[in-house]
């Protein structure tokens, strides 16, 4: 393996910022990002997000906040505020890249905000961290037929980092279907480009499925840094196991008709499964989200043990319901903020925010046990690689 290219940082201060595994974290929401790394043995020096009711749950888990924490617009930072560090991470705003944001893509009034970092990595010149991590939803790669993810892929090679990206789902650390889109960048070369195959099979893998590795196939002009991954794990951890104990006297568990209406908009096939489901002499538990379908509003029900995408509870329609089911009964209430805390990977992650408040700032994080295995299994190793490959030369 080969060093980093020169540059006007010398070897030793280099060897130092590794070292220190610090990072900066931007869009840092309210904290995950920063929690999963920490597990990982990495260290915050900067956090950086626009949204007050964000700011106010980060807070509340992070009293150092004040020393770190950068209120307001990513476009509106100077750089001589943000310090020396190995990372910089980039959760960056998805709306505009899902179905739901109509695909507007990185042109987009909320996604375009990922120019904001790169114009902040432009900007730091010789202070460029070593390594970046992106993060956002599959869609990414399919944006405007793959030019966003391209351009943006490009955008990073044009200030020196050749990349890597990778395919994770929360699914295999919680009970929850979360699939997002990971790029590593890597400063000043640190290998010569990727070769790619005729064919895919080399990398094709769990992490990198086929659509990632066409799109792989089908860009060689792209700077390519891939890394062998491991298998992710198998999570054991059920639907079931992170509920809250609610009593049933309990206001949060909806009335008859209010969960009478939400059967009815049921398909038939999703009324037969909650049908079956109630005939169990055992409770079992399935999450609905309502969705439009030909314009018609729909409640569609999964029961595999596996919640559905936690989201942000926008107009109301992304709120995650539960239905609690066995002995002829049907209970329905929404998922919790704390049960949505303990699907993102958080358990201990103190609330104090409104339901809708917290919603939110699940919705838009990412899973903290996700982000451990990337730093145990990509970032932490590529440190030691690279430390050895400096101390060979």
């Amino acid at each position: 393996m080969e060093t980093i290219c020169q540059s006007s940082t010398t070897n030793k201060t280099m060897e130092k910022i590794l070292r220190e595994k610090s990072f900066a974290e931007f869009f840092a929401g309210i904290g995950l990002m920063r929690l999963g790394l920490e597990k990982s043995g990495w260290k915050i020096q900067f956090a950086n997000d626009i949204c007050k009711d964000k700011y106010a749950m980060y807070v509340t888990n992070f009293p150092d906040a004040e020393h770190h924490f950068l209120l307001g617009d990513i476009h509106s930072i100077h750089v001589e505020k943000i310090p020396s560090v190995t990372l910089c991470t980039a959760s960056f705003p998805c709306n505009d890249l899902s179905l739901a944001g109509m695909r507007q893509g990185l042109s987009g009034r909320q996604s375009s905000a990922y120019w904001g970092f790169i114009n902040i990595l432009k900007a730091l010149g010789k202070r460029r961290p070593p390594f970046v991590l992106l993060e956002n939803v599959f869609g990414f790669l399919t944006s405007k037929n793959g030019l966003d993810f391209k351009s943006a892929l490009q955008a990073l090679n044009n200030l020196g980092y050749s990349v890597d990206a990778f395919v994770l789902d929360a699914v295999h650390f919680v009970p929850q279907s979360r699939v997002r889109l990971f790029i590593v960048g890597l400063l000043n070369c640190g290998y010569e480009n990727f070769v790619v195959s005729e064919t895919p099979h080399f990398y094709e893998s769990t992490i990198r499925p086929k659509t990632l590795a066409d799109f792989i196939l089908s860009n060689p002009e792209i700077k390519w840094n891939l890394r062998d991954l491991p298998e992710p794990p198998k999570c054991e951890i059920q639907l079931q196991n992170i509920l809250e104990d609610i009593e049933d006297t309990s206001p949060l568990w909806w009335n008859k008709e209010r969960s009478e209406y939400l059967i009815k908009q049921m398909s038939p096939r999703h009324k037969d499964i909650l049908k079956k489901m109630k005939r169990q002499k055992e409770w079992s538990f399935g999450t609905v989200f309502r969705r439009v379908r030909n314009g018609i509003s729909m409640a569609e029900l999964r029961n595999d043990g596996i919640a559905g995408c936690l989201r942000t509870p926008r107009g109301g329609s992304g709120r995650q319901i539960l239905i609690q089911a066995g002995y002829e009964k049907v209970k329905v209430r929404l998922l919790s903020p704390l049960e949505c805390a303990r699907l993102m990977g958080a358990d201990d992650f103190r609330i104090n925010a409104t339901i809708n408040k917290a919603l939110f700032g699940f919705g838009d994080a990412v899973c903290v046990k996700a982000v451990s295995w990337i730093a145990d299994n990509y970032l932490n190793p590529l440190i030691e690689d690279l430390l050895m490959s400096m101390e060979q030369k």
